[in-house]
């Protein structure tokens, strides 16, 4: 698989990763099959999918663990990606960016993951009771130790208080202009992908100007861009998707038009092309700086998700790409 660099310390990563949040955290609990997830981390890193992204709250904990099974055995292959920041409780979660508990929670890691070092330690939500300097700084300090190799900050919840598309991630480059005087931020995870391209406006571009790595959060679109999701199927009370405002079956159902237009452009690829595929590949083709990170529980999908680094989309089918409907259901 081509490889792409993360950040001025110009960390090397496959350039499509594996986000291993579907496998114990927020989908549907009914199909999370631990054996099965660690076959699928294994696929993934069987075809250059070297990016495994986690963090403590996926289960919580149970996520690290499962990563920890794999990298027992072959922790030289795998760049490994976790967070910090966010505490789960019963009904809510909520953020704790204290120095003292940033540094309980990277020795926590470090031990679920069975590992000495953390490639990339992201700082899941900052703390709004806390500076975001006295957390970074923290941070930083676990690189000096050693324990982190790099840091990175995860965009803010910017969809629950938009208005409108103006200023979607503002916040976040503030707290990215904040924490860069402390110390360099080597990537930001953000959603992007066909039916969420706003961090094409502001916060990919500061990241492209700066050398900052640029980690795409559901590049598929929670699922729905794969094309196999059925409108007015359903989803369990567990799973985020229940609760998603483009996910009822009126929105699924008004949104088709974007998968039928990434499945015929597919189909000029060859009959074994997918519409996630050239979804990735459209994200894989916003910049060098850019990996996207496909959620996956599945073998299957893993292994489809990395033959994505090698579709190359042609002029006219970008041009379709920026021609289809926006996405209906939105947070707007």
């Amino acid at each position: 698989m081509e490889r792409r660099t993360i950040g001025a310390a110009a960390l090397e990563v496959g350039a499509i990763g594996l986000g291993c949040m579907p496998m114990s955290w927020a989908y549907t609990g009914s199909r999370q099959r631990g054996d099965e997830s660690v076959r699928t981390v294994h696929a993934a890193l069987d075809r250059g999918s070297t990016l495994l992204d986690t963090a403590d709250m996926y289960g919580p904990f149970t996520n690290e663990l499962l990563l920890g099974r794999v990298l027992k055995e072959r922790r030289g292959e795998a760049f490994v990606s976790t967070k910090c920041g966010l505490l789960v409780g019963e009904q809510h979660i909520v953020a704790n960016g204290r120095p003292g508990y940033v540094k309980r929670a990277c020795d926590a890691s470090l031990r679920r993951l069975q590992t000495d070092t953390i490639d990339l330690y992201q700082l899941h939500r900052a703390d709004p009771e806390v500076p975001v300097e006295e957390t970074w700084g923290a941070m930083a300090e676990l690189v000096g130790a050693g324990k982190v190799r790099a840091l990175g900050l995860c965009a803010v919840g910017a969809r629950a208080t938009r208005r409108g598309r103006a200023g979607l991630h503002a916040g976040t480059i503030r707290q990215l202009e904040r924490v860069q005087q402390v110390f360099p931020v080597s990537a930001v995870e953000a959603e992007l992908s066909v039916w969420s391209p706003e961090a094409l406006e502001t916060l990919l571009p500061w990241c492209e100007t700066r050398g900052v790595g640029f980690l795409a959060a559901m590049p598929l679109g929670n699922g729905f861009l794969t094309g196999t999701l059925t409108p007015g199927q359903g989803f369990e009370p567990d799973d985020l998707r229940a609760r998603h405002p483009r996910f009822t079956a009126e929105m699924m159902a008004a949104n088709q038009p974007i998968v039928a237009g990434l499945r015929r452009i597919a189909a000029r690829h060859g009959e074994a092309v997918t519409p996630a595929q050239v979804a990735l590949a459209w994200v894989l083709g916003r910049g060098r700086h850019v990996v996207p990170v496909p959620g996956a529980k599945r073998e299957r999908w893993a292994a489809q998700n990395a033959e994505a680094a090698q579709l190359r989309l042609t002029d006219r089918d970008l041009a379709e790409i920026g021609e289809l409907p926006r996405a209906r259901g939105s947070w707007d």
